[in-house]
């Protein structure tokens, strides 16, 4: 895609493939999401749907936007630097609107604040290349061990 590659982007990358590799959940559901670009505290990605993301009426699952809160949340606060994300304790997701197959999703994350012991994120799930076409947007909230 032509993003340049700057040392946030790789530290996330990075993260990624080792988070992948020990996460079953996160290495069937996201499998193929692509991170696009990372700043400090914010990271872009797409993920394009499947059919594994569906629900029964072959829709965007809500468990799949969830997963994805959960994930993006995460990696925007590996975004400043941290090499452990620490553990979640509160995820919210306000779902939206939905997407079917071979929709591609961008997703953007922002660490609000990375305290001491706590980390703050909003996450937006939208169409990728239209932000008025939300899918799912949300917070997630992380206690960080430094």
């Amino acid at each position: 895609m032509g993003t340049e590659v700057n040392a946030e982007l790789e530290h996330v990358r990075s993260y990624w493939a080792n988070m992948k590799s020990n996460s079953p959940i996160y290495n069937f559901l996201l499998e193929d999401i692509e991170i696009i670009s990372a700043t400090k505290g914010q990271i872009r990605a797409h993920l394009k749907v499947l059919p594994i993301h569906f629900n029964s009426k072959k829709t965007l699952h809500g468990v799949v936007s969830s997963c994805i809160m959960d994930w993006a949340g995460g990696m925007a606060i590996a975004s400043t630097g941290l090499d452990n994300t620490g553990l979640s304790t509160d995820i919210h997701t306000t779902f939206v609107s939905t997407a079917k197959e071979g929709d591609l999703l961008e997703i953007e994350s922002k660490a609000s604040k990375v305290g001491a012991s706590l980390a703050f994120t909003t996450i937006e799930i939208r169409h990728a290349g239209d932000k008025e076409k939300v899918v799912a947007h949300g917070t997630h909230t992380k206690y960080i061990k430094r």
